[in-house]
């Protein structure tokens, strides 16, 4: 038989020549990765540019209190959390920029909360900021020292039935969490697309944030405290910080004693609602909500005892009065207005005062929180007060954008969450819940796009822009928002408090959501009207 041809060996694969530190590997690297300072522009219309893992988003002017802030919006691509530097005149050339590193509280930034100082920092740090003349607060979305709102609910659920016997890290332990689950990866990949080569001089009470910096590689060349006078309400809270290792001295020197919730807090397991099983039950405690106006609530009883006893005649003379004012509300109670500044200078001065303990309470509010199965997000119910027969409870749905955190110049705005605690509190009953804490319902990369389009003429409106991003509106987070709200307000006879200018459109399109829930609206109540 004739033999087989013998197979021809095949040619040998070319070997790839090394690219390695060669120019045409520095020009294909070029090719995708930004360079310092791009995010400062000047940027072509869609350009997004990217370091690592960190994206711009878009950048925008807010006018705050303490003067113009310039917010530079980023997306981590890894788990999609904002993060937002807020920058104070020159950051570019500056030797030496004051910052804070801060982590959101939507308790005390959105619902005015008293108890921690997350606030009190955020707004000490624009101030310092604006009177140094330049640097950057960058607020990171780390709720709860990066356990999300979940986590931060349970901590203060377990510390609050323990009756402030546990601290807040001892809580975080028991719960099989870490002391701090935050990361800082960001900082320094924001610092390179803002080109940023300075020194930092930290704006902080925590020395773990001084290590974070300087793990990214950045250098800091000092730190500053911001610190603030403890409350009975927050009193707890701080000490737990600075046994933690926060330098805080004033905790320790106080003569404010410490608050407790009205009621006692019950701990319980997660768990499904039988009429929603998407919703998971995880947390519910109380939480002391600043006054709104100066306006605090006293039972009708204790005001009477004070005129008896002639000290509300007293709290009511003299050049600086404590008492402005008081009016009658339902529920035998009145709104009594007073001045801050005296009653700080009168707290300081005097303990055990029937009057005094009453102008210093908070409204209390109790606040659920839920994790939902189907969008991976929580969701935040407050409720006020005991709803009785024929009583109509006044219920309230908030949206905000994260701007709306920081102390914005707001004289001729309505504060829309101050003004449904203010119509909740002189009802006595009501509801108010987070429909969503992203911006417009898009989510807020799409709300800082829309500021960034308008302000740069690439857009004429708001609604402009959305067409501009392919985004529309939908009524889908109203009706989740509603059959949270059902589960709170069984009757579902309600007063829906509404947004100064809301369009015929938009509101017709909640009443049929609310019908569908099974709501009965029997008032419309325009924010800032009384109910």
């Amino acid at each position: 038989m004739p033999s087989s041809p013998t197979p021809a060996s095949p040619s040998p694969s070319p070997v790839p020549r090394p690219l390695w530190g060669n120019e045409e590997f520095t020009a294909l690297v070029e090719r995708l990765q930004h360079k310092g300072g791009a995010a400062l522009g000047p940027l072509s219309p869609g350009d997004h540019p990217l370091y690592g893992h960190t994206l711009f988003i878009a950048s925008c002017d807010l006018d705050t209190r303490y003067g113009p802030f310039r917010a530079h919006v980023f997306q981590d691509l890894i788990d999609r959390h904002y993060v937002l530097a807020l920058a104070h005149g020159d950051i570019a050339t500056a030797r030496t920029l004051y910052t804070r590193l801060h982590s959101s509280c939507v308790s005390s930034e959105t619902l005015r909360g008293c108890d921690c100082d997350c606030v009190e920092q955020l707004d000490g740090a624009f101030r310092v900021i604006a009177e140094k003349g330049h640097g950057i607060i960058f607020y990171l979305m780390q709720e709860g020292r990066g356990v999300g709102y979940v986590g931060k609910a349970r901590d203060r659920m377990l510390v609050q039935a323990s009756l402030d016997q546990i601290s807040t890290f001892a809580a975080y332990t028991a719960l099989g969490l870490r002391k701090d689950h935050r990361n800082y990866d960001n900082i320094a990949q924001i610092c390179h697309l803002l080109g940023i080569q300075a020194s930092w001089i930290v704006l902080t009470n925590n020395p773990d944030k001084v290590e974070a910096l300087r793990e990214q590689g950045l250098t800091v060349a000092g730190t500053e405290p911001l610190e603030c006078e403890p409350s009975p309400y927050n009193l707890a809270y701080l000490t737990s910080k600075a046994a933690g290792g926060h330098r805080l001295r004033r905790p320790a020197a106080t003569q404010v004693r410490r608050a407790s919730p009205p009621e006692p807090v019950t701990p319980f397991k997660p768990h499904a609602l039988p009429e929603a099983q998407r919703f998971i039950a995880t947390a519910s405690y109380f939480l002391p909500v600043r006054p709104v106006d100066h306006e605090v609530v006293v039972a009708a009883g204790d005001l009477e005892a004070s005129q008896r006893d002639g000290s509300l005649e007293r709290a009511m003379s003299g050049p600086r009065p404590l008492v402005l004012g008081h009016r009658a509300i339902r529920g035998h109670r009145h709104l009594v207005r007073v001045d801050p500044e005296a009653l700080a200078r009168r707290s300081r001065g005097v303990a055990n005062e029937t009057l005094l303990a009453a102008l210093t309470t908070p409204y209390w509010f109790r606040v659920h929180v839920y994790y939902d199965i189907v969008s991976s997000q929580e969701f935040v119910v407050l409720t006020y007060g005991q709803t009785h027969a024929g009583d109509h409870p006044i219920v309230h749905l908030h949206s905000e954008t994260l701007f709306e955190r920081f102390p914005l110049r707001t004289e001729d705005r309505c504060d829309p969450f101050s003004a449904a605690v203010k119509e909740i509190v002189a009802y006595g009953s009501g509801a108010i819940h987070l429909v969503h804490h992203t911006g417009s319902g898009g989510g807020f990369g799409i709300h800082a796009s829309e500021t960034m389009l308008q302000q740069s003429g690439q857009a004429t409106s708001a609604a402009a822009a959305r067409e501009s991003l392919g985004v529309g509106r939908g009524p889908e987070e109203t009706a989740t928002a509603l059959r949270l709200l059902r589960h709170h307000i069984p009757s579902g006879h309600v007063q829906m408090l509404v947004p100064a200018g809301e369009s015929p459109e938009r509101r017709r399109t909640v009443e049929a959501v609310l019908a569908a829930q099974g709501f009965t609206v029997h008032a419309w109540v325009p924010l800032g009207a009384a109910p």
